[in-house]
């Protein structure tokens, strides 16, 4: 069970957050379970509270913290509570509350009696009896899982066992540490914007704040753990963007040059955009994506970081354009590779939407293909771990393309996988995959 302080590294004690963070925690994942994604889930939980009534900032952090050990383990949490309930309680979040009441009992850094307190106190009068009872159960080590079931290996994971199945057959033996990585909570990646300052003057500013801060790759910086916007030394001045250094690979497996006709396909939110745009400034770029409020938000960025590019509202397949000499096709897809950043991913999701995202994915890479010059490179990318999103896609278009040449690849972390190269999510990097593939010239 992922301890819910792996990511806190505030100085406030956990034990003296009020009952209200675990009631924002609670509303929220019952939202989720309902099919909201979580920071949907935890706006909308907000809003519905009276200002008066909203946690204090530090609460809200520690009650996202609280709904992602959750989500790490939703399926093993709600094995534990079955026994327990005779029927579901009403309203539906007094469930969620009873597992956050669970996932707070494991945490050696949070006193029982402190995570009794403040979750009874964060239940509806009529049931704090019921809430109080299950968790002194739970706090005797009555409601553990009997030791066969807990042997259960989705159930052990924390996925469903569709996703579970669907990894194993993937990535085989190299599994546990994947899913390892996925329970556990990430560092946070920035990227330096370097026409505006120099890596180590920002590695300065963070170690003067009492920030460890690392360099990584061309322009990354890695901090331990998330740390909030306001926070960051010289964000507002548009000097560095938070990015993942998996998706900071990207900019540089495109011949950017001067002038380059570029197009990004699926721009939103827009830090490759940007990236591809600091490191070339020159480059005569179109930036894409079919969701309006994503490209205002993406323009907003551009701006912030003084960049500029074509930004369309637009979906590629109604884009017409011709002669790109270099496109970025960062595919919509499952996500998997981000499941430690997302945990609702895992539940969110359903064997149906693979086929639907493969269908999309597959037209998306053939009209991207139809409007690169000869000559020019594609770089096809996906946070996803499943390779039915990512080099089974890539295959099968190589295999019905006369045009398309696929060029080896090699990068500072994960492997060559066929065509393209796969990254385990672990450590500072996500997950993620490319291929990179040139159109023979005419």
């Amino acid at each position: 069970m992922p301890c819910v302080r792996a990511d806190w590294d505030l100085e406030i004690d956990l034990a003296d957050l009020g009952s209200g963070s675990r009631q924002l925690a609670a509303q929220a994942l019952a939202l989720v379970r309902e099919g909201r994604a979580l920071p949907e889930a935890f706006h909308q939980a907000l809003q519905a509270l009276p200002v008066k009534a909203r946690p204090a900032p530090a609460d809200q952090a520690f009650a996202r913290r609280l709904a992602h050990a959750v989500l790490y383990a939703r399926n093993r949490l709600d094995a534990r509570l079955q026994p327990a309930l005779k029927r579901p309680p009403k309203p539906a979040w007094v469930r969620e509350l009873l597992l956050l009441g669970l996932v707070q009992l494991d945490d050696p850094d949070i006193p029982n009696h402190a995570a009794l307190a403040a979750t009874v106190g964060a239940a509806p009068q009529p049931l704090r009896g019921l809430i109080n009872a299950v968790l002194r159960r739970a706090s005797r080590g009555e409601l553990e899982l009997p030791p066969q079931r807990a042997k259960d290996p989705a159930l052990a994971a924390g996925l469903p066992e569709w996703l579970y199945a669907a990894l194993k057959k993937d990535w085989g033996k190299r599994l546990p540490e994947l899913i390892a990585a996925s329970n556990s909570a990430p560092p946070m990646g920035l990227r330096v914007h370097r026409g505006r300052a120099q890596r180590e003057e920002v590695l300065s500013q963070l170690q003067d704040q009492g920030l460890s801060a690392e360099a990584i790759g061309p322009d990354g910086i890695l901090l331990p753990q998330a740390l909030p916007l306001e926070q960051l030394p010289a964000f507002a001045e548009g000097q560095v963007s938070v990015q993942n250094p998996s998706a900071q690979l990207a900019a540089a497996l495109l011949p950017l040059q001067p002038g380059m006709r570029v197009l990004d396909a699926c721009a939103a939110p827009g830090g490759k955009t940007a990236h591809m745009l600091e490191i070339e400034p020159g480059l005569e770029l179109t930036a894409l994506d079919a969701d309006a409020e994503r490209m205002q938000s993406l323009q907003r960025g551009l701006d912030r970081l003084g960049l500029k590019a074509r930004c369309l509202s637009q979906p590629l397949q109604e884009h017409r354009d011709a002669a790109y000499e270099a496109i970025l096709l960062d595919v919509p897809c499952s996500a998997t590779g981000v499941m430690r950043r997302h945990p609702d991913i895992r539940w969110l999701r359903r064997p149906a939407d693979l086929k639907a995202l493969v269908q999309e994915q597959q037209a998306l890479l053939a009209h991207a293909w139809t409007m690169l010059a000869p000559g020019g490179r594609l770089l096809y990318a996906s946070c996803s771990l499943l390779r039915t999103e990512t080099e089974d896609v890539v295959k099968a278009f190589v295999d019905r393309t006369a045009d398309a040449l696929p060029e080896p690849l090699e990068l500072p972390a994960g492997e060559s996988c066929g065509l393209g190269w796969r990254i385990p999510p672990g450590g500072a990097w996500d997950g993620f995959y490319y291929a990179r593939l040139r159109r023979a010239p005419a």
